[in-house]
């Protein structure tokens, strides 16, 4: 085993606990791994959603009606378990270093809203891959709430529409091929560059641009430590590597029962 992988739960909690007193300013970046906690699936795991039907893209979103009521009916299976998830010791850690002015912001590439919830404040939080807890018109850009689309839905499948442009309103998470979202792209970068210290929690770190963030800060000159329970393909890049269930570690490692 390389030195810098750590399996051991006592000096995973020391070793981090080091780190955080050191650094200045710290960027937490998360993946699905903090949520599957919560009870929330890996959706990109061998065993998730993903790896079971075939995605369905923007440009046939955008074309077509049918695949946009197929793009409804896979998000009310997939909310079903998003919608009474809560936040774990993980995200709750999370939270509390944003609160002791250590962790400058979140950048995930979840879209649980669990960061939020656990009482991370909006603005601190980067969403790169959007957010399912609401829709959006892609006119607009006017936010929708689920219920009363949902509930559209069941009757008779019936498509939102948004009432002030007459747009198509969509889930407002990015589909696979739809553009990532500027500004949060541009703020994660800014703060990739700004921080001494990024800690990868939950992440595989294969998805990309995403996953470019943490090298990006590490080339800058930040530690770069990686929490989750398999490896990742930027190990080698590291300087700390646990291997470690994340609220059991990151929790003791904050003070965060």
């Amino acid at each position: 085993m390389r030195p810098n992988v750590v399996t051991d739960p006592m000096v995973g909690v020391t070793e981090l606990r080091r780190l955080f007193d050191q650094a200045r300013r710290a960027v937490v970046f998360t993946g699905a791994g903090i949520s599957t906690e919560s009870g929330i699936p890996d959706f990109r795991s061998p065993n998730g959603i993903w790896s079971k039907t075939t995605p369905i893209y923007f440009q046939e979103f955008m074309a077509s009606e049918e695949a946009r009521r197929e793009t409804w009916r896979r998000k009310i299976v997939i909310d079903r378990d998003m919608e009474n998830a809560e936040p774990n010791r993980g995200h709750l850690a999370v939270a509390h270093l944003v609160r002791r002015g250590l962790v400058s912001a979140v950048i995930t590439q979840n879209v649980d809203g669990l960061h939020q919830k656990a009482g991370v404040p909006d603005h601190q939080v980067i969403e790169l891959h959007g957010n399912g807890t609401y829709a959006s018109c892609l006119g607009c850009g006017k936010r929708f709430e689920l219920g009363p689309i949902k509930e559209a839905f069941h009757r008779d499948e019936t498509l939102p529409i948004c009432d002030a442009c007459g747009g198509i309103v969509k889930g407002a998470t990015i589909a696979f091929g739809q553009a990532m979202p500027v500004l949060p792209m541009r703020r994660a970068r800014e703060e990739a560059l700004a921080c001494d210290l990024v800690i990868a929690i939950g992440s595989s770190l294969v998805v990309h641009p995403a996953a470019g963030f943490t090298l990006m800060a590490k080339r800058n000159g930040a530690r770069f430590v990686i929490l989750n329970r398999e490896p990742t393909e930027q190990d080698a890049a590291a300087d700390l590597v646990l291997n470690l269930e994340i609220g059991p570690t990151l929790g003791p490692a904050v003070g965060v029962n």
